[in-house]
């Protein structure tokens, strides 16, 4: 499926070595076709990484997609250089007469914080409700999850005594939902976060459910019916980015840790192993088919 990017996107040729087509927007435009219109917010520190890994799994579809990724302005970004979002990222004030098929809106590492306390609250919350009547579909990864839930229905996070880190199994609990179709009703993910969420708080409101879950983790995948998704969770993460942060971690002597599930014989000297890899795709891939394509009209 090619994708449809900025020019100046540097993740673009590492995508091509990956066989993923990569569309400029002076090729897209001479193509006579309806594309889906995706936005991204990225919220994560390292930006390039977590558009691969975004990119990567949008990739799996037969749909052209149009991506526009979205910058705060009321945030300082400290581990991006400008240059890099005032030629990759649009500030949300230029798109927000726009119309969208889907957005995207990834963790970030502010979940230590209470949500009022995170310094771009406000225009975050500003895009959530702007996407109530300008988005189809509105996908909430990890900590955008948590804040997703806190402000559409009250559902507050919990905090951990110590790091949720590694590759953990989940139940499919509501095997009807499109989202999953295709997943097998156990399949695992990543997760890295500090905080988490209490079935029980997700239960007591009607509009949600639960449609996949975890002893250890806690609630999974959560849905208002497809407006919103909440992916508690770090599905897009690629084979090495736990290791990554493990490593970081160590070198800012903050001894992590190993994460769970992860290297074999829990021996970071070791390769991960691969197995949620697949589950990831197919989770991407159905949501941008039923909930993005399936539902979005020709002309808004």
């Amino acid at each position: 499926m090619p994708l449809r990017l900025k020019d100046t996107l540097p993740v673009i040729e590492k995508l091509k070595k990956e066989n993923i087509f990569a569309m400029t927007e002076e090729r897209a435009v001479h193509q006579d076709i309806r594309e889906l219109k995706i936005a991204i917010l990225n919220l994560m520190p390292d930006k390039e990484n977590t558009e691969q890994q975004l990119l990567r799994l949008l990739s799996n579809s037969p749909l052209q997609i149009e991506v526009d990724f979205i910058r705060l302005v009321s945030h300082r970004y400290k581990n991006t250089p400008a240059s890099y979002l005032l030629k990759n990222y649009v500030p949300f004030y230029q798109i927000e007469n726009r119309y969208y098929d889907g957005l995207i809106i990834t963790g970030a590492p502010v979940e230590k914080l209470g949500f009022e306390d995170v310094d771009y609250w406000g225009e975050l919350t500003a895009i959530l409700e702007w996407a109530r009547l300008h988005v189809t579909s509105t996908l909430y990864l990890c900590w955008a999850a948590q804040a997703g839930l806190y402000y559409h229905y009250g559902v507050n996070k919990t905090d951990y005594d110590k790091k949720l880190s590694g590759i953990y199994e989940h139940t499919i609990t509501d095997t009807a939902d499109e989202l999953l179709r295709g997943i097998d009703k156990q399949f695992f993910a990543p997760h890295s976060r500090y905080t988490g969420l209490v079935r029980e708080d997700i239960e007591k409101q009607s509009g949600l459910t639960i449609l996949a879950d975890s002893e250890k983790t806690g609630p999974y995948i959560i849905s208002d019916g497809g407006s919103n998704i909440f992916v508690n969770g770090h599905p897009e993460y690629d084979l090495y980015r736990l290791a990554e942060e493990y490593i970081r971690d160590t070198d800012a002597g903050l001894a992590p840790e190993v994460p769970e599930n992860y290297f074999p014989d829990d021996d970071p000297d070791k390769e991960p192993v691969s197995r949620w890899i697949a589950a990831s795709s197919l989770l991407f891939s159905n949501w941008l088919n039923y909930f993005v394509y399936q539902k979005t009209p020709y002309q808004f």
